[in-house]
């Protein structure tokens, strides 16, 4: 076996605090426990070959690291076991996660910038399973949606509070300049999406997926309209039909607890944020005839916003298996030829938004941080490690460009365009109008 292993002396403590328990005893002597230290040492090398690029420093459960390990690392990959060890080698995909989930596998340094680093090791067009993944996907029924957002969105309006903004945008923030707060920026994406719509006093909205309900409340208060807005969630209706009777809006807003696909009606605005990533590729055409049939063909237009790729490929293995089962993020060509062009629907402004998202995504990793200690002793350490690494890993993504965060504003083939330029007035509009 190539290369030589080297003891690591004096390195400071893993930062996360590893499960000292789950280390691999040296449980066997003499020629056993030489020959298991070979197989180990060789798994190991074969690892640090495949994650040398990144500059990422593999070191086992005996604080040995292979010669070939750079010498200044963005940080360390501690491997705390054998199955570990021959899991990050066979399908990293998912025993990255799992192994980090259970303090199996830990990383010394900020867990982000290894991420990072990491995300550059993927193939563009994917692994042999994320073909495998894309074509063996189940596309998702009225009830899998259900489930689906369920184990997500469900998992309690409190747990989500230790860490959004005040008003629970669970989306993309957008910022002016670097230094404004979550707040602001979340204020200024909600005041971006309105404005792109061009929205008139006493204009109909329909939104599909509607969250806690903050864009609904905003285009109402601020803009004027009655908006419509759909969710399956249980727990972010019951929070948003609250604050909209707090507020005096129940007059213009309706929360309806039911799937995308039963809109019934014409409006003069449709309007997705966060939603487009759960429908999966299958139903795209169910959502290019709801388009159809709800937008008003004069005058009507609608937007986007959702996780997208450059690339058709499927969502990593581990997210799908325990923060995102049944997501898929679309590339645009996906989009405007199975949703847009099938519904007679013509692309007016096309917006990447994806290092805001790198940025909204940071803020959420602090503020998760800080609230650690709340989310342990309620959810448990699995829980907080799988939510911890899927921040860091989502923020790695966005910053690397994996995955984009793609803001589209439509409006009927045959209709004028809602605006000359994105940023236009919004009364120079209404002028021409």
């Amino acid at each position: 076996m190539q290369g030589s292993f080297q003891p690591t002396m004096e390195r400071p403590p893993v930062t996360t605090g590893v499960t000292r328990a789950l280390r691999t005893p040296d449980r066997l002597g003499g020629s056993a426990g030489t020959r298991a230290r070979k197989v180990d040492h060789g798994l190991a090398w074969l690892l640090q070959r495949t994650v040398g690029p990144a500059r990422v420093r593999v070191e086992l459960w005996d604080g040995s690291s292979p010669s070939t390990a750079p010498s200044r690392p963005v940080g360390d990959m501690v491997v705390l076991d054998r199955k570990t060890l021959l899991g990050l080698i066979l399908n990293p995909d998912i025993w990255f996660g799992e192994a980090y989930m259970a303090g199996r596998l830990d990383i010394r340094g900020p867990l982000e910038p290894v991420l990072e680093a990491l995300s550059g090791l993927s193939l563009p067009t994917g692994s042999w399973r994320d073909r495998l993944a894309t074509a063996m996907a189940i596309p998702n029924t009225l009830s899998d949606a259900r489930r689906n957002v369920h184990h997500h969105y469900d998992l309690g309006n409190d747990f989500y509070a230790l860490w959004l903004d005040r008003e629970l945008v669970y989306t993309c923030a957008f910022f002016d300049h670097p230094d404004v707060d979550l707040e602001t920026a979340q204020k200024a994406k909600l005041d971006r999406v309105c404005r792109k719509l061009r929205l008139r006093p006493g204009d109909t909205v329909v939104e599909a997926g509607c969250g806690w309900g903050a864009l609904a409340l905003h285009m109402a208060r601020h803009y004027g309209v009655h908006v419509t807005a759909f969710n399956v969630s249980g727990e972010q209706l019951e929070y948003a039909r609250s604050r909209a009777a707090r507020e005096h809006l129940t007059d213009r807003v309706s929360f309806i607890n039911d799937d995308y696909r039963n809109v019934r009606g014409r409006f003069d605005a449709f309007v997705s944020v966060g939603m487009l990533e759960h429908v999966g590729l299958a139903h795209f055409e169910t959502l290019a005839a709801v388009l159809r049939n709800s937008l008003k063909r004069e005058g009507g237009r609608g937007l986007l916003h959702f996780i997208g790729r450059d690339t058709p490929r499927p969502l990593n293995a581990w997210v799908r298996r325990r923060i995102f089962p049944g997501a898929y993020p679309p590339t645009l060509a996906e989009v405007t030829t199975r949703i847009l062009e099938p519904s007679g629907m013509s692309v007016v402004d096309v917006e990447n938004l994806r290092l805001h998202y790198a940025k909204t995504l940071s803020h959420w990793s602090e503020r998760f941080a800080g609230a650690g200690n709340e989310v342990r002793t309620i959810y448990g350490e699995a829980f907080r490690r799988a939510w911890e690494l899927y921040l860091a890993g989502s923020q790695a993504a966005f910053a690397t460009g994996w995955v984009q965060l793609f803001q589209v504003v439509f409006s009927p083939r045959e209709a004028t365009p809602p605006f000359w330029t994105r940023d236009e007035p919004v009364d120079e509009v209404r002028g021409r109008a």
